[in-house]
Parts: structure tokens; C-alpha cells; sequence
């Protein structure tokens, strides 16, 4: 037998026996294996509350009691738009009412007539041309909302009318200045903490997204 033969066969003999020993140590891959064991899901970090199919609708009940008749009223506003948010309403109410509190204030109502009902806006008006005919000036300034809640919601099943009425705490200094500039209200170091009850309406399902001012009260 030729050396090259003898070779071969020595590298053929050295190659099943790695391939053997491979197998002993590593297994072998056939047919349908156990999967691996699945990463465990962590818990939501909301105490109280288990996030399943069918559970509570955290968007209702992270602003309203979860049996209560609004927490009804706003689940009946979103099978009509399941697109609404409940936070996102609340966070644009917050903004609207800023803008309003200090449009008001300043006699800027121009730009604030999209934003309300007609007799909101008529109302306003009358506020602002009271003072005006008086020589009297508001100099504001709004420092923030202490605090924001759902107060009262109203559902309309057969018109799909919607009212919401937000608590809203704000602190703002407002100074009223006569026709020679001599403060007759207000003080303009001094916060005034103003508290007002806002009524939002809208149609569900309309194409037009944007919520007015139809009541305000204290």
C-alpha cells in the first residue's frame, strides 16, 4: 500500500472520530425539539390592577371610580369613538383652560371664539366691554393648576353628545388698573388661587375633534 493511501486513510479514521466524540458532548438536533423556556412577563407596575383581556380601562379608571356612572358615560363615548382618550382630553382641557383664563383676563377674545359656545363667548364679551367702557386694564400673569379632576360627564346615547365638566384650581396675580393706572383690585405680587367648574362639549364621531367651552360656573 502507497504512502498517500495510507494518509488518507489515517485523516478519514482521525475525522469519525471527531465527529463521534462532537456528538457525545453536543447532542444531536432532530425533529421537534423542546422550545426554550419563555422570558417572564413583567407585572404591571400599577398597583391594584391586572392587565388582561377584558379588564378595567385604565384611560376611565386612572381618572374616574371604576363603578362610578361617569366611568359608564365615558365607556359609552368610546364604543361610539373608540379613538377618544379620556388623558388626552384631560391634558388638552388643562391647556384650553390656561388660553381661556388668560384671554379673558387680557381681553384677547378673538382668538378664544373657535375654543367656545356662543353664549360663552357672548358673555365674555360683555365682561370685557363692561370694563373697558369703565377705563379699567387687567395686567395678569398665570403661575398654574393645582389641580385638574373629572367632575361630572353626560352622555347622550341618541344625539352622541358628550359633556364633560373639569374641576380645575388654578393660581394666577391679576392686577385691575384704573383709567390713570392706580391698582383698584388684585395686587401684583400676591397669587389668588381661582377655582372654576368648566363644562367641554362635543359631538362623538364628528369629524370636527375639538372641544367647546359651554358653562362655566364655581
Amino acid at each position: 500500500m502507497n504512502s498517500p493511501l495510507i494518509q488518507l486513510l489515517v485523516l478519514a479514521g482521525i475525522a469519525i472520530f471527531l465527529i463521534l466524540r462532537l456528538k457525545s458532548v453536543l447532542g444531536t438536533r432532530e425533529g421537534f425539539e423542546k422550545p426554550p423556556a419563555p422570558t417572564p412577563v413583567q407585572k404591571s407596575s400599577r398597583p391594584g390592577f391586572e392587565v388582561i383581556e377584558g379588564g378595567p380601562d385604565l384611560d376611565i379608571t386612572d381618572h374616574v371610580d371604576k363603578d362610578s356612572d361617569a366611568a359608564q358615560q365615558l365607556a359609552a363615548m368610546k364604543r361610539v369613538e373608540p379613538a377618544f382618550s379620556v388623558t388626552e382630553f384631560i391634558q388638552g382641557a388643562r391647556g384650553a383652560y390656561e388660553m381661556i383664563v388668560m384671554g379673558f383676563e387680557r381681553g384677547e377674545l378673538n382668538e378664544l371664539q373657535p375654543f367656545l359656545s356662543e353664549d360663552v363667548f357672548d358673555a365674555f364679551v360683555s365682561v370685557v366691554a363692561d370694563r373697558e367702557d369703565k377705563g379699567l386694564k387687567v395686567e395678569a400673569e398665570f403661575i398654574g393648576i393645582r389641580e385638574t379632576r373629572v367632575q361630572e360627564v353626560n352622555f347622550d346615547k341618541d344625539t352622541n353628545l358628550a359633556e364633560i365638566t373639569m374641576r380645575f384650581i388654578g393660581e394666577l396675580t391679576s392686577v385691575v388698573r384704573d383709567a390713570s393706572g392706580e391698582i383698584v383690585e388684585g395686587s401684583p405680587t400676591t397669587a389668588k388661587r381661582q377655582k372654576d367648574s368648566w363644562t367641554f362639549a362635543r359631538t362623538m364621531g364628528e369629524d370636527d375633534p375639538n372641544w367647546r367651552l359651554v358653562a362655566t360656573g364655581t
